[in-house]
């Protein structure tokens, strides 16, 4: 995504979003090795002298003076400039805007961890529409493998068939367990790498998580910073439930703690999974924000905040904590495989009525339709939340996301854990029988199944509309 950012003629400065230690620096160097003459990397965190390059917001103006520091000129069309921790000069973000409208020949990128929280201390806005925002993420499984050498078993995850042998998938599973307690931080997997070592990756995981907090306390005021950090540690043993404020602290106001929430969402340290409505897409159009779950970036890192080291190493990480750690996976992965320009967004459906406890851990759009995905730990599991919402809003397809292989029930389809980059092709053969493939045709119609609680009642097209309407 990056080369065909740099090939495009039209392109704007991009402006690379993600939490500290994704990998946003890697990724922009190795670009310009690949494909500049030469690299200008200015780091305002680590070299402040560049900050008072932006006192003008002259892009020449800028650029002589970056070349008079680093002792070489920046030449449109030859060099990228790339601006690093640009959050620690919040005049840089907004400079960015003139780069695009009185430059566009040059290449440039800046990137920053956090960088909502000095853009909100400094009382900035960002430059909406003079300005490409791409948002990085974790690594993620299917790039966890062949990190670790493992591209046989990345071609056999992109193969899945129903008829996948039963020696492929434990070793599937077995590589999912490790990615599970190390997560996807690209410096914790160097780590293990080197070292081969679960105890040490696990220090270097501490390390990053210290390094977050250690960020609140540079970037939010001081009111902030205690609501910041409850927020933070508290959400890492409340994923995959309600999120509730007297559960983080309750001696403090709900809008702050809601404020803190929404600060460390847009910063990409946590996300909010927000319930909405199965009727329609987009999902983003019915959502209440008055209920949502929380999501951490990283697995890995919820994992060494939550406390649940012994257990994880002693035990199957998939089913600690009542199948939290599976549900975190399958968020993060889906956040993963969505375009990486887009604003991350999950949603979830709880049933409103009183008293039910019906709840789907995720709805997608796949297929152009609203498909709703539950989360298992194990190989078993009924599906009574998925029935109930089939019986709602008749959706062409259910999934279940599990630890045993690829099957399809006429429209169940449950897909291992492991197989979540392909959820997206999966759900369109099952939805349109003539694009299967490798994993086979589906059925037609609604097979009666003890896992859904039975099929779902007839309904008509209209009687779906006024449905719709009435909600």
């Amino acid at each position: 995504m990056l080369d065909a950012w740099a090939e495009d003629d039209r392109r704007r400065p991009l402006l690379i979003r993600g939490a500290r230690q994704v990998g946003k620096t890697f990724s922009v160097a190795a670009l310009g090795e690949r494909r500049f003459a030469d690299v200008a990397l200015i780091n305002l965190e680590r070299q402040p002298r560049y900050r008072s390059c932006f006192d003008t917001l002259e892009p020449r103006e800028i650029l002589d003076q970056i070349g008079v520091l680093r002792g070489k000129p920046v030449e449109p069309g030859r060099t990228l400039l790339f601006i690093d921790e640009i959050q620690a000069c919040p005049a840089a973000v907004v400079a960015l805007r003139y780069f695009y409208e009185d430059m566009p020949t040059l290449h440039v990128i800046g990137a920053g961890s956090l960088l909502e929280f000095a853009l909100e201390a400094e009382r900035m806005s960002m430059p909406v529409g003079r300005i490409q925002p791409l948002f990085m993420h974790p690594v993620s499984f299917s790039e966890f493998l062949p990190a670790v050498g493992e591209e046989p078993a990345l071609q056999a995850s992109r193969t899945l068939a129903t008829g996948t042998s039963s020696a492929v998938h434990e070793h599937l599973i077995g590589l999912l367990r490790t990615y599970l307690l190390l997560g996807g931080m690209p410096a914790v997997v160097a780590e293990y790498l080197a070292t081969g070592s679960v105890a040490r990756a696990t220090r270097v995981q501490t390390a990053i998580t210290q390094t977050f907090r250690d960020d609140f306390g540079k970037y939010a005021r001081t009111s902030h910073h205690h609501h910041l950090d409850r927020v933070f540690l508290h959400a890492a043993r409340l994923v995959g439930r309600k999120f509730m404020y007297s559960k983080v602290d309750p001696d403090s106001r709900s809008r702050d703690l809601r404020s803190a929430v929404e600060l460390l969402a847009r910063a990409g340290v946590v996300h909010r999974i927000c319930s909405t409505s199965g009727a329609g897409l987009p999902l983003g159009a019915e959502a209440d924000d008055r209920h949502y779950k929380l999501l951490m970036v990283d697995v890995g890192l919820m994992q060494n905040l939550s406390g649940a080291t012994e257990q994880l190493l002693d035990g199957d990480p998939m089913r600690i904590d009542d199948g939290a750690v599976a549900e975190q996976f399958v968020g993060q992965e889906l956040l993963a495989h969505r375009s990486p320009y887009e604003r991350p967004e999950l949603f979830y459906w709880h049933r409103r009525e009183k008293n039910s406890s019906a709840e789907v851990d995720y709805l997608v759009a796949a297929g152009g339709r609203v498909v709703p995905v539950e989360v298992k730990a194990g190989k078993t599991g009924r599906l009574r939340s998925l029935g109930v919402f089939t019986e709602r809003y008749r959706p062409p397809v259910v999934v279940r996301v599990y630890a045993d292989r690829l099957r399809r029930d006429d429209r169940i389809l449950s897909i291992p854990l492991y197989g979540l980059e392909r959820l997206q092709s999966f759900v369109a053969e099952t939805i349109d029988p003539g694009r299967a493939g490798t994993a086979g045709r589906a059925g037609t119609t609604w097979r009666s199944s003890p896992e859904t609680g039975g099929p779902p009642p007839p309904e008509s097209r209209s009687d779906r509309g006024a449905a719709s309407a009435r909600r």
